[in-house]
């Protein structure tokens, strides 16, 4: 869900910003920075890492990536996905996006810096060393983030600030059919969904229908980046997605994915849509001297668009398969 939570971000503000009669490019832009923003919860993960590193010490019976999300579990989707906390970093992020160093635009970063530094300590008290770590990567993060845009564009800081706003209110959500509920309301206490919401009791069509969601965000995200752009997404998707229905037979093959195992099933159905999209005779242009071949913009959307009609028609044939052949 990596992927969907940035893509969903960037596909409601761009699309915003283009019905509010934007120019492709600030449309483009802040929905970028939304994106950015959106991404940042996850950062999280980072102390999964430690996992990997006591699995190699220890040489445990679990595989790597076991190990690896296991350690996650210890403070994945904790204070970095509360909405109390994106509310009061969204505006800090937003003051230190302002440019200039007159005594005003100097207050202003310090006011944001404040309200960060305050957030970590408020992690360190009410949850420990841990959950203030991953904040402070959280922060260092956000403020990167922050920066970057104020040196390398025109947004306002407000337009930075509602942007962040938007990416860190948006995260949280992607998570319902995936894992454990976020932290909602960190530091304080989080009433409501406990579990998992549960799409289908069949292990492996709940995974299937949370890849499905997955899918049709990014081809959201794609959609919207034709209409900003200005180009025809009904001309652009190759046949050559057709081929991802072959990947029916997978369902006779392999062991039925889950959410707890599904690396198998996710690396090749992406290979699959990667395969389809990526080969075709149109993909490289001749370019110049330096760099003699290099895909074209038309080329990059038509890739990733036939990359993304193939995985659909291959994740459709799979759970035709699994549905109609493979005995329950």
């Amino acid at each position: 869900m990596f992927v969907g939570h940035a893509l969903l971000a960037f596909a409601v503000a761009a699309l915003a910003a283009d019905w509010r009669g934007w120019d492709r490019r600030p449309a483009l832009l802040v929905g970028a920075v939304a994106g950015a923003f959106a991404a940042i919860p996850d950062i999280d993960v980072a102390y999964a890492l430690v996992g990997l590193l006591e699995w190699q010490a220890l040489g445990g019976d679990l595989g790597a990536p076991a190990a690896f999300w296991g350690a996650s579990r210890a403070v994945h989707r904790s204070v970095t996905h509360s909405l109390v906390v994106g509310a009061v970093v969204a505006p800090a992020f937003g003051l230190l996006a302002v440019r200039g160093h007159s005594a005003r635009e100097r207050v202003g970063h310090v006011v944001g810096l404040a309200a960060l530094v305050a957030l970590v300590a408020v992690a360190l008290v009410w949850d420990g060393p841990l959950a203030a770590f991953v904040m402070v990567l959280f922060v260092a993060s956000g403020i990167f983030v922050s920066r970057g845009v104020s040196r390398l564009s025109t947004l306002p800081p407000a337009t930075v600030a509602l942007a962040a706003l938007w990416g860190l209110w948006s995260h949280p959500w992607g998570d319902l059919v995936t894992g454990s509920p976020p932290d909602w309301l960190f530091p304080f206490g989080s009433p409501g969904l406990e579990s998992r919401v549960v799409l289908h009791p069949d292990p492996t069509l709940h995974l299937l229908g949370a890849f499905a969601i997955e899918l049709a965000t990014i081809a959201f995200a794609i959609a919207v980046a034709y209409r900003v752009t200005d180009r025809s997404i009904l001309a652009a998707v190759d046949r050559r997605a057709a081929v991802g229905a072959v990947y029916g037979v997978a369902a006779l093959a392999v062991t039925p994915p889950t959410l707890e195992v599904s690396y198998h099933f996710v690396f090749s159905i992406l290979g699959v849509g990667l395969l389809c999209g990526v080969v075709q005779d149109s993909y490289w242009r001749p370019f110049g001297a330096r760099d003699r071949w290099r895909p074209s913009a038309d080329a990059v959307f038509e890739t990733g668009l036939t990359t993304v009609a193939a995985i659909a028609v291959a994740l459709a044939a799979y759970a035709a398969v699994y549905l109609l052949v493979v005995p329950a």
